[in-house]
């Protein structure tokens, strides 16, 4: 039961009786809506910020764990980068070196993917700097092991076909030359015989009496026959195709023994020395071109079963000659 609440009267000296009416529960009712309602209003804008949700808590940890899979995955890139790095130098310094295929530059290796920009849509992640480069880095890695595994099907290819390969590489000198009297003049500049300037001498010479045989240096297919002006040039001359990027080239020739296109044997007689062309005495010019360079012939002497002072002699007397016979 409420209490009946009275007010002092000062003019009566008495008290008097408090009469509440209808006006004073509904001003009370209000004040306490209002205030109320603005506890509600606080605690509706101010609760999220300050006391987490379960749900917020959840995706808290979820985005710490995701955080830490990223840290682990860059961790182990890190890794999968040495072991590829490792492994495109023995490619490049041992295996394609082997079986002479052509280096694959790094710029192909670690080449990026340019014009469109394949991360936009990570752009506007939280950590987006993170998973972009993350992003990256896989695409890049990716990239690297498409490439190396072409490599290695290439080396693969060239190891099943070595013996092919190794039949078809320039062994032996074209002419016979056991005793290496016959070796005139090798690689290097040379003062030429007719205008007596000094030039490059591409090949090596080799003097012969006219019609003494010549001999492919390895398996191939004769790509060219040149008859040629007798008094220009190389004159008569061959060219074999070995595959491979092997050429052979043999030059000043009296006549020949094979026809374009014909397939040939390391050692099988493919002409006959003479001195066509521009060509002071009878010898053979003979040229070997690896992927389409001029290199020096006698880096390709294989076959011959040369001893050590017999190879270092056959040097010294192609380096010492002093002018060439073309």
């Amino acid at each position: 039961m409420s209490k009946v609440k009275y007010r002092y009267n000062p003019e009566t000296l008495s008290y008097d009786k408090i009469d509440k009416g209808y006006k004073y529960y509904i001003s009370r009712a209000s004040i306490y809506s209002l205030f109320v309602l603005l506890v509600g209003v606080l605690s509706f804008f101010i609760y999220p910020h300050v006391i987490k949700s379960p749900v917020e808590k959840r995706l808290e940890r979820e985005n710490h764990q995701l955080l830490a899979q990223y840290d682990v995955m860059n961790k182990k890139l890190d890794q999968l980068e040495l072991v590829l790095d490792d492994i495109e130098l023995r490619d490049e310094n041992i295996y394609r070196t082997i079986f002479q295929a052509d280096s694959i530059p790094n710029s192909i290796r670690r080449a990026g993917f340019g014009g469109v920009n394949r991360y936009q849509h990570l752009e506007s992640m939280n950590n987006a700097d993170m998973v972009v480069s993350t992003a990256r880095r896989l695409d890049i890695v990716m990239k690297q092991l498409y490439v190396q595994s072409t490599s290695f099907d290439e080396v693969i290819s060239l190891a099943m076909r070595k013996e092919e390969m190794l039949r078809c590489t320039p062994a032996i000198m074209p002419i016979s030359n056991r005793d290496l009297r016959r070796t005139a003049s090798g690689w290097g500049p040379r003062i030429h015989p007719i205008y007596k300037d000094k030039r490059m001498h591409w090949g090596m010479d080799f003097t012969a009496p006219t019609g003494t045989d010549i001999y492919a240096a390895a398996d191939g297919v004769v790509s060219r026959i040149t008859v040629g002006k007798i008094s220009s040039g190389y004159g008569k001359r061959i060219e074999i195709d070995h595959g491979f990027g092997y050429k052979t080239l043999y030059a000043h020739l009296h006549d020949f023994n094979v026809k374009k296109g014909q397939k040939v044997k390391r050692g099988d007689v493919i002409g006959y020395v003479g001195s066509t062309g521009g060509s002071t005495a009878p010898h053979l010019h003979y040229e070997v071109h690896v992927k389409g360079k001029k290199v020096n012939p006698h880096h390709y002497y294989f076959k011959e079963d040369f001893t050590a002072e017999q190879y270092d002699k056959m040097i010294q007397i192609s380096t010492n000659s002093n002018q060439t016979f073309d």
